[in-house]
């Protein structure tokens, strides 16, 4: 099955699907805002909501989504709020004519307030809560975070996509990028992750909730706090400070860690604009992304490789004195 023909995923297919084990949906189905996956809410018959998640065909083994669910249900079972897949009959992945999928109760919330600090200390709390209950055992199928993966095969894939005359510009600075990036990512130890953990990936009800877990992975643990730091470097000091002071109430915080912040950020980067080409012949990332692949796009990547080149050759983020 090719890794693009969602097309082939028809609303009867993913009805009988969830109906295969012994949900019966009474509503629609809601698509919800998912390009790697297909995701949908639906209601069922028993009044309440769920989403069933369709894995990407080709891109996770039947191992390494079983390791993701296994490490969200261990999350709950230690109370860090997060929403796990159902378990029916011992199972959390099942499959239905191919197609890989999986059932989650369906959470409402609000958007985490990223400039709320209340809200960025209690988050922090329950990511050292995370890291130190379940983030011990590493993940034995899924990958670690590096650069091979990130920096190497990105470049390689890009350069069937660089247009005329904007090549040489942009490999020549993402190439000093990468390389300034594989210098200074040495970390000193690595611990199981969320992977993705953004503001988009949190939700607030009376507290935070954390929600997709398919990026899960091993790292280190500066990974789940860094994509939570954005402004200037005193609002991210700021930031940081408030984040670590929920984090250290229940995990030693490693300070050696925040010199890894800006070659974490320049692999993201990177692997982003090779996602986007890995994944550009799925009509749905064409409309979601209409600007990839245009002149202005790439002319502004080389713009923000120019500023994160600037930002890697910096000193990194520091804490205030006597923190």
């Amino acid at each position: 099955m090719s890794a693009f023909l969602f097309a082939n995923l028809n609303p009867d297919i993913i009805l009988d699907a969830i109906e295969s084990q012994g949900i019966f949906p009474s509503s629609g189905l809601l698509a919800l805002n998912s390009y790697e996956n297909r995701v949908y809410q639906f209601q069922a018959d028993d009044g309440l909501r769920y989403v069933v998640k369709f894995y990407r065909p080709e891109r996770w083994t039947n191992q390494q989504i079983e390791e993701e669910h296994l490490f969200s249900l261990s999350m709950a079972e230690v109370d860090v709020p997060v929403v796990a897949p159902l378990v029916i009959q011992g199972q959390s992945l099942f499959e239905y004519q191919g197609w890989r999928f999986a059932i989650f109760p369906s959470v409402g919330g609000r958007s985490f307030e990223v400039d709320n600090l209340d809200q960025l200390e209690r988050v922090g709390q329950y990511l050292g809560r995370m890291h130190q209950k379940v983030g011990s055992k590493l993940f034995q199928h899924r990958l670690s975070i590096n650069t091979e993966e990130m920096l190497d095969q990105p470049l390689i894939l890009l350069r069937d996509w660089l247009p005329e005359g904007l090549a040489v510009p942009f490999f020549t600075v993402a190439e000093q990028v990468a390389e300034a990036a594989k210098a200074a990512y040495q970390p000193h130890s690595i611990i199981r992750l969320h992977g993705d953990c953004h503001p988009s990936n949190i939700l607030w009800r009376d507290g935070p909730m954390l929600v997709d877990l398919d990026d899960a992975r091993n790292g280190p643990a500066v990974q789940d706090l860094w994509m939570m730091l954005a402004g200037d470097d005193n609002e991210r000091r700021l930031q940081l400070e408030v984040l670590l002071e929920g984090y250290e109430a229940f995990c030693e915080f490693d300070s050696r860690e925040l010199v890894l912040i800006e070659p974490l950020r320049a692999m993201r980067m990177i692997h982003y604009m090779g996602w986007l080409a890995r994944r550009w012949q799925d009509a749905a990332f064409q409309r979601a992304f209409p600007w990839f692949n245009s002149q202005r796009y790439w002319e502004e990547q080389i713009l923000a490789l120019k500023e994160q080149l600037a930002a890697l050759q910096q000193a990194p983020l520091s804490l205030t004195p006597g923190y």
